[in-house]
């Protein structure tokens, strides 16, 4: 037998004040199956989750509250002293100074979008499930976001097969004319989508890709409120696409070393 769900069936929308918590959660998700992925370890406290690899992929912080203690302050600060290689910290609530670790900080939007229709791709787009696909897809987020720590390219290190079995997560391809150029990762973690790794060939830029991928994964999510943290370049285009600035985020992230 069929049920009708009734208004007090459906979830109470997200409001913008959520955005930033439920931001950290899915961050953390993410990250979570990235270093299970490639086998590097989970640092997991209240305040912060810690992705802990090597020289190469470094280390990513994610904040998970407003209100670190001492204790977590001072073991974060252990972690970026003796990383490996470079530091990243997402602090979705702008709340945890670390100017004292000598990183350098700017800020970007969290965005949330409701539930809600999506449009049609204008170019075809795949939900990666060969390995082929997702090394095209690694390719593409490596140039595009310019990640040269991942250079000489390595197959599988960014993405290793066993990323698109973890739990949640899922990797898209746009195609163009049949070459693959541009990708995302989208993660549900509790009800959350959340899309990262936003990247287009630079072979194929001011085509449309980015939007195109984009819809194609928010075709998989249309029913659940989604959030992302947007670069300046990347705004408009979300915005075009539904979402609304919720707060700022601030990103930390290690000094190169002066040649």
């Amino acid at each position: 037998m069929t049920t009708r769900s009734t208004s007090a069936d459906r979830p109470t929308p997200m409001t913008l004040a959520e955005a930033p918590m439920r931001q950290a959660r899915n961050s953390a998700a993410l990250w979570i199956a990235t270093a299970r992925s490639r086998g590097h370890e989970v640092v997991g406290r209240r305040g912060f989750v810690a992705a802990d690899g090597d020289e190469r992929a470094g280390l990513r912080v994610l904040i998970q509250e407003t209100d670190l203690d001492a204790g977590e302050l001072a073991e974060l600060g252990e972690l970026v002293r003796r990383a490996a290689g470079p530091v990243n910290v997402e602090d979705p609530f702008s709340s945890t100074d670390l100017s004292h670790l000598g990183m350098r900080s700017w800020q970007m939007p969290v965005m949330l979008r409701p539930p809600g229709p999506v449009g049609e791709p204008a170019l075809e787009v795949i939900k990666v499930g060969r390995p082929e696909d997702l090394q095209a897809a690694e390719r593409i987020v490596i140039e595009g976001f310019e990640l040269t720590g991942f250079e000489p390219y390595r197959p599988g290190e960014l993405f290793p097969v066993s990323f698109i079995g973890q739990p949640g997560v899922d990797v898209f391809v746009a195609l163009h004319d049949g070459v693959a150029a541009g990708a995302c990762v989208s993660v549900v973690d509790d009800g959350v989508g959340s899309h990262y790794w936003v990247g287009t060939s630079p072979a194929f830029r001011s085509r449309g890709v980015g939007r195109a991928v984009m819809l194609g994964a928010l075709a998989h999510v249309a029913d659940l409120p989604v959030t992302l943290t947007a670069s300046k370049l990347g705004r408009p285009l979300y915005e075009s696409l539904g979402y609304t600035v919720a707060a700022p985020s601030t990103w930390w992230a290690s000094v190169p070393a002066t040649p």
